[in-house]
């Protein structure tokens, strides 16, 4: 009877959850724009089901791909015959993720209290949320914007010691959903505000000023989903009508030149742009409330990975007409990161620096009129991936913070 019920818990945990047992995460050094195109024919081939880290784009950057095992003797025959070189970044993707869970589960059992260097579910988050307004409540306070697909809560805190419609700083986490150390380093700046408010002096000097608002958890369904089913989810979880596949990219569904290169028409796809500009309910209510609210200043938002600090365009290669000065702030932004531990970060525009990507976040808030829109890929290169491990969390937010500390006291001073 009790070898019936392991084998029922491991049945239903097999289908519960999505395995990667057996897939690699390959790098493919491109070295010409023939084995660029040759890339871009595999992304297309649907059956092989490919999951591409970072796209086939430009000659000058690394392509990576997580290969489900299936498919692993067929790409990589395929990439050989055509010449064209790859490694094996990731051996084994479930090997990690089964790291990550024990990780995980170690901490429930051993921590007491919270660990700012762990990752979290959707409900820990949120209670942790109430305990920081609890423990600092004439700074901090917890706002609904509305709500998701799926009917859970997004919530941004709010920074800030009083007055009426101040000058704002809105920073937003978490919107591709895999990207944990994203959500991650939400919490930590989340804590590193609230408890250095009145010890910093010059954050203290920011937030007599100004309100941030930080929303943590931009895609909680597709977070959700990440921690139940699915570790690789991107999208959201919506129903698209006319097609069984689930779930819009939110990075490629605002109104910034929606629809264009580098979204996908293809609702299976990870970069699919949605049925319209701001289809998605979760992107509806950012939109909402940064227009609602009419005098943000700074609009950031955080991403992972590769190591960049970027600003707008995505859906044009043309320079903004701020461009010599956002380019001036990410570089010293990016110098205060890199004084910590010597992390390096590439500065520019989306599309010059990564590639042509429409509908994103921050070319709609500078469209808006939010001049200081940057947009965060943070730790790591590609030695892990989505799949960061825990241990680089509090260096990565630690960092980062430097970064973002900069570019809010110069909005602060540059208002």
């Amino acid at each position: 009877m009790k070898g019936i019920l392991i084998f029922f818990a491991f049945f239903v945990a097999g289908h519960c959850r999505q395995t990667f047992i057996g897939d690699q995460v390959l790098r493919v050094t491109v070295e010409n724009e023939e084995q660029l195109s040759i890339l871009a024919s595999l992304e297309e081939d649907e059956l092989l089901q490919l999951d591409f880290w970072l796209h086939p784009v430009s000659s000058d950057l690394p392509v990576d791909i997580r290969v489900p095992f299936a498919s692993l003797q067929t790409v990589k025959v395929f990439l050989e015959s055509n010449d064209v070189p790859y490694s094996v970044m990731i051996k084994d993707v479930q090997d990690l993720l089964d790291e990550e869970e024990a990780e995980m589960e170690e901490d429930r059992v051993r921590t007491r209290g919270f660990n700012f260097g762990a990752y979290h579910t959707l409900d820990t988050i949120y209670q942790w949320m109430n305990t920081l307004v609890a423990d600092h409540p004439s700074l901090v306070t917890k706002v609904q914007i509305g709500s998701s697909y799926e009917n859970r809560p997004m919530y941004v805190l709010k920074f800030s010691t009083g007055g009426d419609n101040r000058p704002a700083i809105w920073i937003d986490s978490g919107i591709h959903s895999r990207e944990w150390v994203s959500q991650a380093t939400g919490v930590w700046t989340a804590n590193k505000i609230a408890t250095d408010y009145g010890q910093d002096a010059s954050l203290t000097a920011l937030l007599n000023k100004m309100d941030v608002f930080l929303l943590i958890v931009t895609n909680p369904d597709g977070y959700v989903y990440t921690h139940t089913r699915n570790r690789m989810w991107r999208k959201t979880r919506s129903r698209i009508s006319g097609t069984s596949c689930i779930g819009v990219d939110p990075n490629r569904n605002w109104d910034a030149g929606f629809g264009g290169p580098g979204a996908s028409q293809n609702p299976c796809s990870d970069s699919y742009h949605g049925p319209s500009a701001h289809s998605e309910v979760e992107v509806q209510n950012v939109v909402n409330f940064v227009k609602g609210h009419g005098n943000v200043k700074s609009f950031i938002s955080i991403h992972a990975y590769s190591q960049l600090l970027m600003y707008p365009y995505g859906y044009s290669c043309n320079d903004v007409p701020d461009a010599s000065e956002l380019e001036s702030v990410s570089k010293s932004a990016v110098k205060a990161l890199s004084s910590l531990y010597g992390t390096r970060y590439k500065v520019g525009s989306i599309c010059k620096i990564i590639y042509q990507a429409s509908g994103g976040s921050i070319d709609w808030s500078y469209n808006l009129g939010i001049k200081y829109s940057f947009a965060f890929e943070l730790r790591d290169t590609g030695r892990y991936g989505f799949v960061l491990p825990a241990n680089q969390i509090i260096p990565t937010a630690s960092e980062t913070w430097l970064a973002l500390k900069y570019i809010m006291e110069y909005v602060r001073d540059n208002p």
